[in-house]
């Protein structure tokens, strides 16, 4: 008899298969509570249990989790964890402190499809789409590593690949964390980034996460020059899909744009983004570029990123500059890769 993975399942998924072999709906409950709630793992401590059931839970299931196989720390105290996929095939996922939250970036994919030219992931083919249980088991490892007392506050579905690209891990793992008889993670901490997969932004409207879009121009000319998503639905499409999902969840849509030396962070470039997203309930998150390794592209300077922030204030866009974190151990916006064969892990900066 085949094994399911157990942290592939959501509750609903849990009861159909505990019933199908002959055991009790309401056992699911109990053993989202044990495992993830309680973070019980031993079938022998699981008090509430019938000690036949307990025994039978190996036989039953696979409780392994994708294996963390090395770990960074930034001078920042931001933490880079590599993760072991299989196959010689790894993702990374990146833990971010700041003074009130404890962010978790997680990746959906090995590689990715879309091909965005400032994005390290992006000089990666498509590998393949991760599975359930492997998105449900990077926040598991990395909670399981937390000092007695702290917690992931936050999830950014912002690591490696399109999140979009694979919505039913993205959106089950979501189910999972937010059952209450486990993590009981609130939906509203959840931000679901995407490239502009059109179509898909309803599924992100639908979970009740929060949406991020990586829009990164405000012409089509230079979208479709760093972004080739966008010429099959370019920025109007994008932006009324933005608008329907704000119109429908009754929230703010956040804009990333990732400034990038002379192409798109000029003051008239900041004008141009504040007209064409006016319309838009958002706020704009500017992110000066992140080098690495044959990028083609610079990071701005200082006074180029506060004018540019400025004159968006100045129009009354809602704009945050997001603070660089963990840049010199590659684990900032557009850094992550899978790990190879003389791939970089620290910068000189």
């Amino acid at each position: 008899m085949d094994k399911a993975k157990f942290y592939g399942l959501t509750q609903p998924e849990l009861e159909q298969y505990l019933v199908g072999r002959g055991k009790q709906k309401f056992r699911a409950q109990q053993l989202f509570r044990w495992i993830y709630g309680l973070r019980v793992v031993d079938p022998e401590q699981m008090t509430n249990l019938a000690k036949d059931f307990r025994r039978e839970l190996p036989l039953l299931f696979d409780f392994s989790l994708p294996a963390i196989v090395k770990e960074w720390v930034s001078d920042d105290g931001t933490k880079k964890f590599l993760f072991d996929m299989g196959q010689g095939r790894s993702v990374e996922a990146v833990l971010i402190p700041s003074q009130d939250r404890l962010t978790l970036c997680v990746s959906t994919e090995v590689g990715c499809n879309m091909a965005c030219q400032f994005c390290y992931t992006g000089k990666q083919k498509l590998l393949r789409r991760l599975e359930v249980w492997e998105v449900v088991g990077q926040f598991v490892q990395v909670s399981d590593r937390l000092e007695p007392g702290s917690r992931i506050t936050n999830v950014v579905f912002m690591g490696m690949g399109e999140p979009l690209d694979n919505p039913e891990a993205v959106f089950r793992a979501v189910e999972i964390w937010h059952n209450p008889w486990g993590y009981n993670f609130s939906l509203k901490k959840v931000t679901v980034s995407t490239s502009g997969l059109v179509p898909q932004i309803p599924l992100v409207t639908a979970s009740g996460t929060r949406l991020a879009v990586s829009l990164n121009a405000a012409t089509d000319e230079i979208r479709d020059q760093i972004m080739p998503i966008n010429r099959k639905w370019p920025l109007a499409e994008l932006l009324e899909a933005c608008r329907q999902h704000a119109r429908e969840s009754k929230d703010k849509v956040t804009l990333e744009y990732v400034l990038l030396r002379g192409l798109n962070d000029s003051v008239e470039d900041a004008r141009r983004l504040f007209h064409l997203t006016k319309n838009v309930p958002c706020k704009i998150n500017i992110i000066p570029f992140n080098e690495h390794p044959d990028s083609g592209f610079g990071r701005p300077a200082e006074s180029t990123v506060d004018e540019f922030q400025k004159e968006l204030m100045r129009l009354g866009a809602h704009v945050l500059r997001r603070k660089t974190m963990g840049r010199d151990i590659y684990a900032a916006c557009g850094q992550l890769t899978t790990a190879y064969k003389n791939h970089p892990q620290q910068t000189q900066i």
